[in-house]
C-alpha cells in the first residue's frame, strides 16, 4: 500500500430540517390549535484515532465528506428525524487543522480518541413552539441551521519513541532489521527508504520501545535536495534521536565529520526543537575497518567531531549489518527511555519553515 502522510478534505455537517406551521384538523374539533412539530437536527461528522490504520491513503482520493440533512417537522406534533452521523476513521498519530487558519482542531494522539470535527445544524421550530394566551394561532416557525462546512488539513506524525536520522545508506534500515522484526528495504544505492518504517525492539518480556527509519537527509535538504525534510516531521513524537554515521564513506573523498555537521545543519535549519532533542551518535560500518585501525578512527571521530559541534552526547559503535554493538545500545535506549517523560504529552514540535515538497510520497 503506497504510504500517505498528508491530505486535504472538504467536510460538511448536515443542516437542520425546517420547522412546520401546521393546526391540528379533526371532525368535531374546530378550533385544534397549532400542530406543527421541529426539524431534526443535522447529522455531524466525527473523527476517531484507529490503530489498525496507517496511512491516510483513503482520504487521498475520497475528499468530500457530507453528513445527512435532518428531516422537515410535520403536522400532528410530528418532529422531523435527525440526520445519521459519520465517523472517518483515521491513523493514531494523525494532527487535523483547519486549511484555512492553520489552528489544529484535533491531535488523534491515542487510540480510541473521538473528536467532533463539523457540528449538525439545528432543526427549526415548528409553530406550537409560539403559542401563547394572546397569539393562539400562531404561524410563525424557523428554518433549520446549516452545519458546519471546513476544509481540513491531515498530517500524520508516526508514533515512535527513538527517531533514526543519517545520510542516504547510511545503515538505518540495516539497523532496523538487526534489532526489530521490521524488514525495510536494504540495497546498495542511496534513497532505498522512501517512506518511513516503523520496528518495535523486544528488550525484555515487558518492555519495548518502536523505532523510526525516515528516508536519508543529504545537505540541502531545506531547500529540497534529495527527499527533502518534509518526513522529519514524523520524528516530532520521538524522545531519542539515534544519529548513524557511515564510518566508511563509498566516496573516498567523503569525510564523515563534514557528513555528520551537515546532518545536524539540516536538522536544525527544520526544527531547532527537534535539534534539541537527545541526540546520539552511532557510529556504523565498523565491519568494514580493519580491527586494528578501528579504535583509531573512532576516537579521531569523536574528537574532531566534538570540537567542532560541541557534541557531549553518547558514542556507540556498531556493526549493524553483524549486529555488533547493537545489543547494549537497545538495553541502553530503553534505560534512557524509562527515565525520559512519556512519549505523550511532550510539547509538538513545529517546522521553523514549512516544506514546499510535493505531497506524493
Amino acid at each position: 500500500m503506497k504510504f500517505i502522510d498528508e491530505a486535504k478534505i472538504l467536510v460538511i455537517a448536515g443542516k437542520g430540517g425546517n420547522g412546520v406551521a401546521s393546526f391540528r384538523r379533526e371532525k368535531y374539533i374546530p378550533m385544534g390549535g397549532p400542530d406543527g412539530g421541529d426539524g431534526g437536527r443535522g447529522g455531524s461528522i466525527y473523527v476517531v484515532a484507529d490503530r489498525n490504520i496507517n496511512t491516510l491513503i483513503d482520504y487521498r482520493y475520497t475528499r468530500k465528506f457530507l453528513a445527512q440533512n435532518g428531516e422537515n417537522g410535520r403536522g400532528s406534533d410530528c418532529y422531523g428525524k435527525g440526520g445519521e452521523d459519520i465517523t472517518l476513521h483515521m491513523p493514531v498519530g494523525t494532527v487535523i487543522s483547519d486549511a484555512v487558519d492553520g489552528d489544529v482542531l484535533a491531535d488523534l494522539d491515542k487510540d480510541g480518541k473521538r473528536v467532533l470535527l463539523a457540528q449538525g445544524g439545528k432543526g427549526g421550530l415548528g409553530n406550537i413552539h409560539f403559542k401563547s394566551s394572546t397569539n393562539r394561532s400562531p404561524r410563525q416557525c424557523t428554518k433549520g441551521e446549516q452545519g458546519d462546512e471546513k476544509e481540513l488539513k491531515l498530517e500524520l506524525k508516526v508514533l515512535a519513541d527513538v527517531g533514526l536520522l543519517g545520510l542516504p545508506n547510511a545503515g538505518k534500515s540495516t539497523f532496523i532489521r538487526a534489532v526489530s522484526a521490521a524488514r525495510p528495504k536494504v540495497a546498495d544505492y542511496p534513497f532505498t527508504t522512501l517512506h518511513p518504517n516503523l520496528g518495535v525492539v523486544r528488550v525484555d518480556t515487558n518492555k519495548s520501545f518502536v523505532i523510526a527509519d525516515v528516508p536519508g537527509l543529504i545537505e540541502g535538504a531545506a531547500d529540497g535536495a534529495g527527499l527533502g525534510i518534509r518526513f522529519l516531521k514524523h520524528l516530532a513524537r520521538t524522545r531519542v534521536l539515534l544519529h548513524i554515521v557511515d564510518m566508511l564513506p563509498p566516496d573516498p573523498e567523503a569525510d564523515p565529520v563534514t557528513d555528520a555537521r551537515a546532518i545536524v545543519g539540516e536538522l536544525e535549519k527544520y526544527s531547532p526543537e527537534l535539534a534539541a532533542k537527545p541526540r546520539w551518535l552511532i557510529l556504523n560500518k565498523l565491519d568494514l575497518i580493519p580491527e586494528d585501525e578501528r579504535q583509531e578512527r573512532i576516537d579521531a571521530f569523536v574528537s574532531a567531531y566534538k570540537e567542532s559541534t560541541g557534541f557531549d552526547g553518547p558514542v556507540f559503535p556498531i556493526a549493524a549489518i553483524s549486529g555488533e554493538g547493537c545489543r547494549p545500545l537497545v538495553y541502553a535506549i530503553q534505560s534512557a527511555l524509562e527515565q525520559l517523560a512519556p512519549l505523550h504529552g511532550e510539547e509538538e514540535v513545529a517546522p521553523a519553515t514549512t516544506p514546499s515538497e510535493s505531497n506524493d510520497a
